[in-house]
């Protein structure tokens, strides 16, 4: 694999720690350590700003404009809509002696930022050497609420060493925040009023029409003297505050973000009243209540590896590091608080990718919220579900029918202006159906399946039906021109995933129906109606199904799609690291002219329908792939480490598992300053269950097959089923599967059926 760590941060069990600051590195930084509560998001970038480079990003779920496109071709999208930064609730200014402090020319030491991973708050001191001879020691710590959502906290605590005196402190809260992509700022109209050690400002984005209130009320110490500034959108409380040598003097920031869909006068009642029940909360009780939360998210959610005292400590060290991150950035990023919000790829720690959520979250994410948290995974699809008009519409767009979900999304429309991903992926739309099947499967939610799932399998499979046809050569049906998940290779025809993943699709709709039908008859005939569905519909699906076409040799390898073994070959080794990411390198039409691949597609649905599989057409696959694979997309590693270690290639996996668990926090593709991965910080956790502990969740029986690398000497985690509390623990070469909570169980362990019983 062409790519290697880029090595920064200190390894720590439960902290993300940096010691010194390289101004080189700061947007890397920024993004490790963003913190979120799935509604506010901020990066973690400085409270004081400075010239030091950066992208200062606070974002809220949901929030986002939009930009109008030259119409152009039928089925391209004449308008997008991107994530916008909300009202900056952090903003701080310290002036000491005349000097304004500025990282990237102020003088300072002892640097140090550290994430607390079981409190969930960030803190970062230094000692400020001013240029007058004064030295102050300066401390933040921040902190967004997990339970409730709309605010943040901001402690900012001063010790003088060498003098007393007086410093000027500016607090505000702006809304002149810009879009950095777009060098913008989309808020207008600022309401703006002070009162007594509180701001409240309110505004509306340029052409969305959402508003948001933004306010903050501010703690002061004794002697303090205060008054409030406007200046353009941004309300700032400037105030003195004294200081005594050796003696700390702290202030304390309560914000409010609140964005709920109203507007006017009702929001700003609404905002003011939030913050009032802020104010009556003290820091003391804001912590201890953060504290109560990670620690009981971590009773469920925690992944425990030991190393092997003779393997590699440091480096399993990091792996342990490296998963609690990736969980807690899972936790930050979704919990199950709205079915208004998807998983953007990127979370709220960066404005690439626009804030949009892709066709990873059901493939990819869902996983680990049915095995930690089924209710939000069934809100995930429930956001599918509450957004299937926009999808009956982009179906029209493309001059199908039923149903064509986004590729990228926030609201449920098509936001991609590229046709190549937006037209030709059919991906979104079977991974919704995917997803249904999945949640179903893992659950036994045959509620949930009858009143909303049964309607989407409907029109994604009527959409897979008007966008199927028949190829001259085989008389089989097929997909033509279209985009699988290897994106190095577009507009061909009969993508194997493709294809696989629809067929799957059209025979898991039609099942779905007919269950309805025998449960519920009297519904199934209401939903029939509801969307015009006749039985030769159905039939024309299990036609299209059982004579799908895929391309496959007879030693049973497939081909990802027509003429892909013909392509030139491209030796993926012998690429520089300096040549990474591609995308940013390589010309556009180069990259789609080899046979090397972006990110799994053929081994991709052995993955997902893993169970559908012999063990040696896996085989044959994953070794022929593997090494056209350049693993340009974050989600790549964990799914070749899943399917290595049930091969058997113990060693293998483990490699691309370090790869998976680190790739933000080692920087492996180069652009964590962007924002995290955050669907394939989903995947590091499937790499430890699907992969190590060899969970398979397709069949009608969960099914384990652990394999534990040398390294480790053992590995714990937990998982919820169906009411059930299941602990596993793999130790040497043994596994034991203890049931804490629920009703008896029958599991299969390296294929043989077990009873699991809670013991007293």
């Amino acid at each position: 694999m062409a790519k290697a760590a880029d090595v920064y941060f200190q390894v720590d069990p439960w902290k993300i720690v940096e010691e010194g600051f390289d101004p080189s590195y700061s947007r890397v930084s920024e993004s490790i350590f963003s913190l979120a509560n799935e509604t506010m998001g901020v990066r973690g970038f400085f409270d004081e700003g400075g010239s030091v480079d950066s992208l200062r990003g606070g974002y809220v779920n949901g929030v986002y404009d939009l930009e109008f496109l030259p119409k152009s071709y039928q089925g391209i999208i004449d308008h997008s809509h991107f994530m916008i930064p909300a009202a900056d609730w952090l903003r701080t200014r310290l002036t000491l002696g005349g000097e304004t402090l500025d990282l990237g020319k102020s003088v300072f030491r002892d640097f140090r930022r550290e994430l607390d991973m079981r409190t969930g708050t960030l803190t970062r001191s230094f000692l400020w050497q001013a240029a007058d001879g004064k030295e102050l020691q300066v401390s933040f710590l921040r902190f967004v609420d997990m339970t409730h959502r709309e605010r943040g906290n901001q402690v900012i605590t001063l010790r003088p060493l060498n003098f007393s005196g007086e410093i000027e402190v500016s607090l505000g809260v702006s809304f002149d925040v810009r879009h950095e992509g777009y060098d913008t700022c989309f808020w207008q109209e600022a309401r703006l009023e002070a009162a007594e050690n509180r701001l409240q400002a309110q505004a509306h984005t340029t052409y969305s029409g959402q508003e948001m209130f933004a306010g903050a009320a501010f703690s002061l110490p004794s002697g303090a003297r205060a008054a409030a500034r406007r200046e353009n959108q941004s309300l700032s409380l400037d105030a003195v505050l004294p200081l005594t040598q050796g003696q700390e003097t702290s202030l304390h920031r309560r914000a409010v973000l609140l964005y709920d869909g109203q507007q006017g006068e009702a929001l700003w009642a609404a905002g003011e009243a939030a913050l009032r029940a802020a104010e009556q909360v003290s820091l003391a009780e804001s912590l201890q209540a953060q504290q109560d939360w990670w620690e009981a998210y971590w009773r469920t959610c925690d992944i425990e590896i030991e190393a092997n005292p003779d393997g590699d400590a440091q480096l399993v060290a990091a792996e342990q590091q490296g998963i609690r991150y990736c969980s807690f950035q899972l936790a930050q990023t979704y919990n199950g608080g709205s079915m208004r919000h998807n998983i953007g790829a990127k979370g709220l720690t960066g404005e690439a990718y626009n804030g949009h959520a892709f066709w990873d979250t059901e493939a990819c994410c869902l996983p680990f919220y049915l095995f930690t948290n089924p209710e939000a995974a069934k809100d995930l699809l429930l956001f599918r579900y509450n957004t299937l008009p926009q999808a009956l519409e982009r179906a029209r767009m493309l001059d199908c029918q039923g149903a064509c979900y986004p590729i990228a999304t926030l609201n449920g429309q098509e936001a991609c202006s590229l046709w190549q991903h937006a037209s030709l992926q059919l991906q979104p739309s079977t991974a919704v159906a995917y997803g249904i099947w999945h949640y179903v499967q893992v659950t036994g939610d045959r509620d949930f399946l009858y009143r909303y799932g049964v309607e989407m399998l409907i029109q994604i499979a009527r959409f897979l039906a008007s966008r199927a046809a028949q190829g001259n050569a085989t008389g089989k049906y097929g997909f033509f021109g279209v985009m699988g998940p290897d994106e190095f290779h577009m507009m061909v025809n009969n993508n194997a995933y493709t294809n696989y993943m629809g067929k799957r699709t059209l025979e898991f709709a039609a099942e779905a129906l007919r269950d309805l039908e025998k449960d519920a008859p009297e519904a199934c005939e209401a939903l029939q109606a509801k969307v015009q569905l006749t039985a030769e519909e159905v039939a024309h699906w299990a036609d299209i199904a059982e004579n799908m076409y895929m391309p496959q040799t007879p030693e049973g390898l497939y081909e990802q799609h027509d003429g892909f073994f013909n392509l030139p070959h491209t030796d993926i080794n012998a690429i520089p690291i300096s040549e990474f990411p591609l995308y940013s390198h390589w010309s556009y039409d180069r990259i789609y002219r080899t046979d090397m691949i972006k990110q799994p597609d053929v081994l991709m649905f052995l993955y997902l329908y893993n169970s559908s599989f012999a063990e040696e057409i896996k085989r044959i696959n994953y070794e022929f792939y593997q090494q056209r694979t350049i693993h340009e997309s974050s989600l790549s590693p964990a799914i070749h480490s899943i399917l290595a270690a049930e091969l058997g290639k113990i060693e293998e996996a483990t490699g691309f598992f370090g790869f998976a668990t680190r790739l933000d926090l080692d920087n492996y593709n180069r652009n964590t300053r962007e924002g995290l991965h955050i669907t394939s910080i989903a995947m590091a956790w499937a790499n430890i269950v699907y992969g190590f502990a060899g969970l398979r969740s397709d069949g009608d029986i969960l099914r384990f097959a652990p394999v534990l690398p040398d390294r480790w000497a053992k590995l714990t985690f937990s998982i919820l089923y169906q009411g059930r509390v299941i602990r596993v623990t793999l130790e040497g070469e043994g596994a034991s599967f203890q049931l804490v909570q629920g009703e008896p169980l029958k599991i299969q362990i390296y294929g043989e059926d077990f009873l699991l019983t809670k013991t007293e």
